[in-house]
């Protein structure tokens, strides 16, 4: 074969491929141009998110406070909408969701047509079975097995997860939230809502117009999700379940149990409670109307309310005096005659009878108002509240739960403030002496201040959280240090005040004998305090269980209960043979007296139980400090 014709066929043979080339790409964009381009349309590439198994949590023998069990979801993809106005019917006679509601999530998703919108979870599987048979006729609703949480006991401290917000979706969108997102929205589950999450992940899919898999791509771009961090706290499970018992029925209140040598909250009781397993689906009107009663069961009255703390607050205005020495173990003041006249004003002992001359060990033990009233008036108001600061009980303990409340304890210019330049503070200072008055103290900041006496002035900050548990171990100490430091209260003052909280409980006369147990040496105060919000006082009993050492402090507060030593101290002292494990004990203990069982605005006159007087911030005529 010539040169010639060699070239000649591979003109030819070259002409026949392109020939064949074009009539194949006339083909495809011509003559079936429409029908690829359709099926083309029908198969996407798509980024799916994997969403990570929340943390659980545990108390501090790893039994479940909070758990994740399965839940049923149900998904709208916008794109796949071909009948709004048949998809808003079936979804508002089936879910109560409005057309107006469907329209708004739609348009927010304008731009991510293909992303799952989640619509309602917690499906009860019921439901799911019975609509699953009408799904065919919408095709862009979907179900999908997810995850959500189970309280397993009504407390405060755990709060609960809910759908993030357009607010909070705003705020940590970069933090790889989506609108499906569930968040913190109060207690544990919000401070710790970092550890508890973890990172969703990462799934490429091809899938067709149905939005099925078409298992075309292999798995190496896929992202594993990271799951959250499980959580064990210091609480005892069943010392939290005895305590919410002993809880006297239809009060209000709070119980506060702490590990005297770590700080940790073995019990954290706040009453009226609530289950926050109510958050885990939609709320209806009648369930929200019901916990926003009068008695605010949402409330967290252990960091989240601010009350004048009574006669608690008496071993810190006794180390007042003796650190500056105004006082010592001995010195006697004022003979009780039933009160004490300061200015214009005659301030009442709540033992009308009087307790006659005592030094500061006798007036704890019979909580003798009159020894604090004169104390008083030999101390600088300023200086009151600089000590007062450096105990912690006002400011925040730092526990490791969001908004804890401040407390509160006046100084002189916040009096000129607010009562003018003139004011005269001695009568103000009368009151504070014996916690009442202006100062405001919450269950938590005197918990940590009666477990600060029992450790001999070291303070150590209340906390929950022990350690985590999963993909690593971190302890509390490792995430957050724990705030030390001492009292500004004399080592030989702290024994002189514990020397009188021995004998509240233990000594002939003192005011807080029904918390004494067996097996173990109860140290503590009783308190009532005058309060504006009802007509009988609030009853407090702060102390702690020494047995071979000191173990536990316990703070018992009740509203408008009355005297601290009749109503706090028995609930104490079967918390402390609970915990010794006298449970035999418990039936013995002197019982809640039967005209206060179930009544919240119980009126009674103060019992000889070391209740305060029913004093009032007064301006008396004599001014100064």
């Amino acid at each position: 074969m010539t040169k010639s014709h060699s070239i000649l066929v591979f003109r030819i043979c070259l002409a026949v491929l392109f020939t064949l080339l074009v009539t194949s790409l006339f083909r495809l964009q011509v003559v079936k141009g429409k029908t690829y381009q359709r099926i083309a349309e029908s198969n996407f590439v798509r980024i799916r998110r994997v969403v990570a198994t929340r943390g659980e949590i545990y108390d501090h023998k790893f039994c479940p406070i909070v758990s994740n069990v399965p839940s049923h979801n149900l998904y709208l993809t916008s794109g796949k909408i071909h009948n709004f106005p048949a998809l808003a019917r079936f979804l508002t006679r089936n879910f109560g969701i409005s057309e107006a509601d469907l329209h708004e999530l739609v348009l927010k998703q304008r731009f991510k047509t293909y992303e799952e919108i989640l619509l309602a979870d917690n499906i009860p599987y019921e439901t799911m079975l019975i609509l699953s048979e009408q799904m065919n006729y919408y095709p862009e609703l979907s179900f999908r097995i997810g995850s959500t949480r189970n309280y397993l006991y009504p407390n405060h401290y755990t709060g609960y997860v809910g759908r993030i917000n357009e607010n909070e979706y705003e705020l940590y969108k970069k933090e790889d939230y989506s609108i499906n997102s569930y968040i913190g929205k109060t207690g544990l589950e919000r401070y710790y809502e970092v550890l508890l999450r973890g990172r969703d992940g990462r799934e490429i899919v091809q899938v067709d117009a149905q939005g099925r898999s078409l298992d075309l791509l292999n798995e190496s771009g896929n992202i594993m999700p990271l799951n959250g961090l499980s959580v064990v706290l210091t609480i005892d499970n069943d010392l939290q379940e005895f305590v919410s018992n002993a809880f006297p029925a239809g009060m209000r209140g709070a119980v506060v149990v702490t590990d005297i040598r770590t700080g940790g909250i073995l019990a954290y009781v706040s009453k009226p409670d609530y289950d926050p397993n109510l958050f885990m689906q939609k709320i209806s009107p009648e369930t929200w109307e019901n916990l926003n009663r009068k008695e605010k069961p949402m409330l967290d009255r252990v960091i989240h309310a601010t009350y004048p703390p009574g006669s608690v607050f008496k071993p810190l205005t006794a180390g007042i005096g003796l650190d500056s020495g105004i006082v010592t173990p001995n010195t006697r003041l004022s003979s009780c005659i039933g009160g004490m006249k300061v200015g214009n004003r005659f301030f009442k002992c709540w033992h009308a009878g009087g307790h006659g001359i005592t030094n500061v060990i006798e007036a704890l033990k019979v909580s003798c108002d009159v020894y604090f009233y004169d104390l008083s008036l030999k101390l600088n108001l300023d200086k009151m509240r600089d000590y007062t600061r450096k105990s912690h009980l006002y400011g925040r303990t730092g526990i490791d739960l969001p908004n804890e409340r401040t407390g509160f304890f006046p100084s002189t210019d916040w009096y000129r403030k607010t009562f003018g330049k003139n004011v005269g503070v001695i009568g103000h200072k009368v009151n504070l002496s014996i916690g009442q008055g202006e100062v405001l103290t919450t269950p938590i900041h005197m918990n940590a201040f009666y477990a600060a006496i029992a450790n001999n002035g070291l303070w150590i900050q209340p906390h929950l959280l022990k350690q985590t548990v999963g993909r690593g171990k971190l302890t509390r100490e490792q995430l957050i240090p724990l705030v030390k430091s001492r009292l500004p209260m004399s080592a030989s003052s702290i024994k002189t005040v514990q020397e009188g909280l021995w004998a509240v409980v233990n000594a002939p006369g003192g005011t807080g004998a029904n918390a004494k147990v067996s097996g173990g040496t109860v140290y503590g105060k009783t308190g009532s305090a005058e309060n504006s919000m009802g007509r009988t006082t609030h009853a407090w009993f702060c102390g702690y269980l020494v047995t071979s050492k000191p173990e536990i402090a316990v703070t018992v507060f009740l509203e408008n209960a009355g005297g601290g030593g009749s109503m706090a101290a028995p609930i104490t002292a079967r918390v402390f043979n609970y915990y010794i494990g006298n449970l035999d004990e418990i039936k013995k203990v002197a019982p809640i007296p039967p005209q206060f069982r179930g009544i919240e605005d119980a009126h009674s006159e103060p019992t000889d139980d070391g209740d305060d007087a029913a004093s009032t911030p007064v301006i008396p005529e004599a001014q100064g400090q």
